[in-house]
C-alpha cells in the first residue's frame, strides 16, 4: 500500500484534521441509505408492479420479511469488509472500492421506473430491486466498520479523551443525514415515483464518496497487516477479545430486533393511525423522520446535561448505559403494543359496522377504491378491486363479501353507492411519536455507546473486524424478526401472530433479555486499547 498518507495518529490534543471530511461523508451516505430504507416497505406494499405494469404487491409479512432479511445481509457484509480492510487494503481503500458498488446499488433501484424494454427485458421491476437491495448491503456493510474504525483511527493518546465525543458527533452526522433522507424521500415517492424516490438517495451516496476521497490526505491510513493479520486475529489475544464481547452482543441484538421495527411494523402500524399532527398531514413512512430530529436533540442533551446528572448518583459505565437502553427499549415498545390494541378495536368496530353493508352490496367499489388511493393504500384498492370481481354464486358472493370486508377494514374507509362515506376513528399517531421519544433515547445509550466500547475493546490490529461484529448484531437481530414473520406466514402470506399479540411478543423478549443482561453487567472486566499504545494488543 501507499506510504505517501500519515500511518500514525497526529501528537494533538485537539481534533484531527481530517475528522470533518468523514462526519461529511457519513451525512451522506446515511441520507443515501436511509432514505432508501424508509420507503422500502411501502413501495413493496404499495408501489411495486410486474413487467406488465399490473400490480405485484407483497403483504404486509411478506414485506416486513424481505426488509428485515436487507437489513440483516447490510450488517452481516462487515465481516467481510473488515477482513478486507484490516488484512489486505487497508480502510481507506476498501471504504472507496465498496462506495462504487453502493452507487451502482442506487442506480438498479433508480431503473425501476423505466420504461425501456431493453431494461424491461433484461430485469423486471422486482428484479431491479433484488439487484439494488443486494449491491447495498454488500457496499453499505462493507464499509460499516471501516467507518466508524477510521474514525477512532485518528485519535492517539493525547486526544483520546475527544473519542466519546467524536462518536456523539459522528452519530450525529449518521442522523442529521437520516432526518431529511425520511422526510425527502416518502414525499418523492408518492409524488415522482420510485425511480426519483430511490434515485436521489443514490445522487448523495457519490457525493459521499466524493467528500470522503477529498479527505484522503488529511486521515491517518493505519496500514494493512497482510497474512499475518489472520495469525494476530486469531491468536490467543485477539480471541479472549472477540469471545469476551460475543455474549454483549448477543444481548444487542435482541434490542435491533426490536429497534428496525421502526423501518417496518412501525410503519404499517402507521397506516392505522390518524397522521394529521400538529397541523400537518404526515405520510405514514414520515412519522420515524422522529427519531433522528430527536438524536440530533438528544446527543448534546445527553453529553452535556443527562449524563452528568446521573454520574453523580451512579457510575456510568458503558454497559450500565446500555442495560438503562434495554429497559427504555421494553417502554417504548410496550407503548407500541398498547398503541396495535387501540387499532384491532377500532378495526373490530369499524367492521361490524361495514360488513352488514357490504353484505347487502351497497358498497361503491370504485368510489371507495378511488378514495383508497388518494390515502396511498393502494393493496387494499386492488384487493377491493379483485374480491369485487368474483363471479356471481352463493358460495362466490359470501367469500367476496368477507374478503371485500378485509380490504375495507383494513383502510379503514368505504363509500357507499348513497354517497355516505364511512371512516375508520383510528387512535393518534401521537402513541408512535411518544413510543419514538422512549426508543430514540434508549438507542442514544445502546448504539453510541456500544459504537465507543467496541472501539477501545478491540486490539488495534482488528479494529475493523471487532466492529464487524458488533454490526453483526444488527444482523442477528433483523435475522430473528424475518424468522418470526417467516414461521408465523399462512399460507396467503400473513401473520398468525397479528394485532397487539406480535408487538406484545417483542416486548416480552426485551424484557428477559433486559434482566438476564444484568449479569453481564456485574461479571465484564473492560480493558482498553488505543492505536498509538506499545502494549494496546496484548492482554
Amino acid at each position: 500500500m501507499s506510504t505517501t498518507y500519515r500511518t500514525k495518529p497526529m501528537e494533538t490534543s485537539g481534533m484531527p484534521a481530517g475528522i470533518s471530511y468523514i462526519v461529511g461523508n457519513e451525512a451522506a451516505e446515511r441520507f443515501s441509505f436511509y432514505g432508501m430504507k424508509t420507503i422500502l416497505v411501502v413501495f413493496m406494499t404499495q408501489y411495486l408492479l410486474s413487467a406488465q405494469g399490473q400490480p405485484n404487491y407483497m403483504t404486509d409479512t411478506e414485506a416486513r420479511e424481505w426488509m428485515h432479511l436487507f437489513v440483516a445481509s447490510a450488517y452481516l457484509f462487515p465481516i467481510i469488509g473488515a477482513i478486507i480492510a484490516d488484512a489486505f487494503l487497508g480502510k481507506y481503500h476498501t471504504i472507496m472500492l465498496l462506495s462504487t458498488v453502493y452507487c451502482v446499488g442506487h442506480l438498479c433501484l433508480a431503473l425501476i421506473d423505466m420504461p425501456s424494454a431493453a431494461l424491461s427485458a433484461t430485469l423486471d421491476p422486482k428484479g431491479w430491486m433484488v439487484a439494488g437491495l443486494v449491491l447495498i448491503a454488500i457496499g453499505s456493510g462493507g464499509i460499516k466498520p471501516c467507518v466508524s474504525a477510521h474514525v477512532g483511527d485518528q485519535f492517539g493518546r493525547s486526544n483520546k479523551h475527544l473519542i466519546e465525543k467524536i462518536f456523539g458527533w459522528f452519530y450525529f452526522a449518521i442522523n442529521f443525514g437520516s432526518f431529511f433522507s425520511t422526510l425527502l424521500t416518502p414525499w418523492l415517492l408518492k409524488n415522482y415515483g420510485a425511480g426519483w424516490a430511490f434515485g436521489v438517495p443514490g445522487i448523495l451516496m457519490a457525493l459521499a464518496t466524493l467528500v470522503f476521497w477529498m479527505g484522503r490526505k488529511k486521515f491517518t491510513h493505519i496500514q494493512p497487516r497482510g497474512l499475518q493479520y489472520f495469525g494476530e486475529t486469531f491468536g490467543k489475544s485477539g480471541l479472549q477479545a472477540i469471545f469476551k464481547l460475543i455474549p454483549i452482543y448477543l444481548f444487542v441484538a435482541v434490542f435491533w430486533s426490536l429497534y428496525d421495527q421502526g423501518g417496518g411494523a412501525w410503519v404499517q402500524q402507521a397506516q392505522q393511525m390518524n397522521l394529521d399532527f400538529l397541523g400537518i398531514r404526515w405520510l405514514e413512512s414520515q412519522v420515524q423522520a422522529i427519531n433522528p430530529l430527536l438524536i440530533l436533540i438528544y446527543i448534546p442533551l445527553f453529553a452535556y446535561l443527562i449524563y452528568p446528572l446521573l454520574s453523580k448518583v451512579v457510575k456510568l459505565t458503558p454497559l450500565r448505559k446500555i442495560l438503562m437502553g434495554f429497559a427504555l427499549t421494553v417502554v417504548s415498545f410496550a407503548v407500541a403494543s398498547y398503541a396495535q390494541g387501540l387499532i384491532d378495536k377500532e378495526e373490530a368496530r369499524f367492521d361490524e359496522l361495514t360488513a352488514p353493508m357490504l353484505m347487502r352490496g351497497e358498497l361503491d367499489v370504485a368510489a371507495t377504491c378511488k378514495l383508497m388511493r388518494e390515502n396511498q393504500n393502494n393493496a387494499s384498492a386492488a384487493d377491493l378491486e379483485a374480491a369485487s370481481a368474483v363471479k356471481p354464486g352463493a358460495d362466490s358472493v359470501n367469500a367476496s363479501a368477507v374478503a371485500l370486508s378485509k380490504s375495507v377494514t383494513k383502510a379503514g374507509v368505504a363509500v357507499m353507492k348513497d354517497g355516505t362515506i364511512h371512516r375508520a376513528n383510528w387512535p393518534t399517531v401521537g402513541w408512535q411519536l411518544l413510543a419514538y421519544v422512549v426508543i430514540t433515547a434508549a438507542e442514544v445509550l445502546v448504539s453510541i455507546t456500544c459504537l465507543e466500547f467496541s472501539y477501545t475493546q478491540a486490539p488495534k490490529q482488528m479494529k475493523s473486524l471487532i466492529m464487524s461484529f458488533y454490526l453483526l448484531s444488527v444482523s442477528l437481530g433483523n435475522l430473528f424478526t424475518a424468522a418470526v414473520n417467516r414461521f408465523t406466514m399462512d399460507d396467503n402470506g400473513n401473520s398468525t401472530l397479528v394485532g397487539a399479540n406480535y408487538y406484545w411478543f417483542f416486548t416480552k423478549l426485551m424484557i428477559g433479555a433486559t434482566v438476564l443482561f444484568i449479569f453481564v453487567v456485574v461479571l465484564y472486566k473492560p480493558r482498553e486499547y488505543l492505536q498509538d499504545d506499545a502494549n494496546a494488543a496484548t492482554t
